[in-house]
């Protein structure tokens, strides 16, 4: 048998913590000696004593760990217990990890305030691309809804891509759509945005070319407000709350890949209509017409640090004479491994405003 104190060493705890322990009832030394008062403890307690302390570590009170215990759950219950506990662990810091890189890009856009250079913004038409997309519902279009659809989404689709012999031709491309329009203020042109909510979305940090876990089960259908919410695994008749946004993550190719791959007639020479045609190889395609008027800036580094880019891309629009037609597109120019060599640009699609009356 051992001391407190050396049961204690064993244990990497205090004596203190098992006098706790004692007091409570939650372990008890294998003997008291009715004269001294001294406990005395065997090595097999040694294993009460770690299921106490890893229980304890994850987050649960000592009461709850003494009636956890008091079950006399199995080794293997016991293990799918701590990795339930520590996924919800994980979960939190992620969060928690998002909410910081949220602070710190408000805290840059403070920093960079009016530092935005005329040069740094270009206005220019883009063109009309052919894009392999995949498309689901966001929340919300926040950095905290769009990151955690957009992230799977384009690790799907270079799955898909690939397991159909489709090699992607040029850059990604992510754009935006409003799911409830009378949400929405409609502007001269061909797009709907949410009053005060304009501008490039400030870091979701989605990853074209990127590789990731996602669940299967992506229904291949047009990229509809309807179509996406079944391809991102919602229940039928789930229906998006007021704010939510369809995010499509694209990514170029050309028509002849489609065809080799063995396309549905229609998906390869779909005209620019905005409207995604499904192909048959899991993923939709679309002609997705070009911006007649885009107000172009480069953003470089993670998207988690692209709210000041964005934000300073509003003050030029603004300062300028122009005002935002819909949310921006996000073309992935260059995306290695090393997010911080990322280069992105911001396509914000602009009218020119009209003259204040006095």
């Amino acid at each position: 048998m051992f001391s407190i104190g050396d049961f204690a060493q064993y244990g990497r705890v205090s004596a203190r913590m098992l006098r706790h322990y004692d007091a409570i009832g939650l372990l008890c030394p294998a003997r008291t000696d009715p004269v001294t008062g001294y406990r005395f403890y065997e090595a097999a307690q040694l294993a009460r004593l770690n299921r106490i302390i890893a229980l304890k570590n994850l987050g649960f009170s000592l009461q709850q760990v003494g009636a956890i215990l008091a079950e006399e759950v199995s080794v293997p219950e016991l293990r799918g217990m701590l990795r339930l506990r520590r996924a919800e662990l994980e979960a939190t810091l992620t969060a928690a990890g998002e909410r910081l890189a949220q602070v710190e890009a408000r805290l840059r856009s403070i920093e960079s305030e009016g530092h935005m250079s005329a040069d740094d913004v270009v206005v220019k038409p883009t063109g009309t691309v052919l894009l392999a997309e995949l498309s689901g519902i966001a929340a919300s279009y926040g950095p905290e809804h769009i990151g955690p659809v957009i992230q799977p989404l384009y690790a799907e689709l270079c799955a898909r891509l690939e397991a159909a012999g489709v090699t992607p031709a040029g850059p990604g491309l992510a754009y935006y759509e409003a799911v409830h329009e009378a949400a929405y203020e409609t502007v001269p042109g061909d797009y709907e945005h949410a009053p005060g909510d304009r501008g490039a979305n400030g870091g979701h940090g989605g990853i074209p070319g990127g590789r990731r876990n996602v669940p299967e089960g992506h229904a291949d259908v047009p990229g509809s407000a309807s179509a996406a919410a079944a391809a991102a695994g919602y229940e039928p008749g789930y229906e998006p709350g007021p704010g939510a946004v369809v995010v499509h993550a694209g990514l170029t190719v050309t028509a002849e890949a489609l065809a080799r791959a063995g396309a549905r007639s229609g998906g390869t020479g779909a005209p620019a209509t905005r409207t995604p045609t499904a192909t048959g190889l899991g993923f939709d395609v679309v002609a997705l017409p070009g911006l007649e008027c885009a107000a172009t800036v480069v953003h470089r580094g993670p998207m988690s640090r692209i709210l000041p880019t964005a934000q300073n891309l509003a003050h030029w629009i603004d300062a300028n004479g122009y005002r935002s037609a819909g949310y921006a597109r996000e073309l992935y120019l260059e995306c290695p491994p090393d997010q911080e060599k990322w280069v992105t640009e911001i396509q914000e699609p602009v009218v020119r405003a009209a003259p204040e009356t006095p």
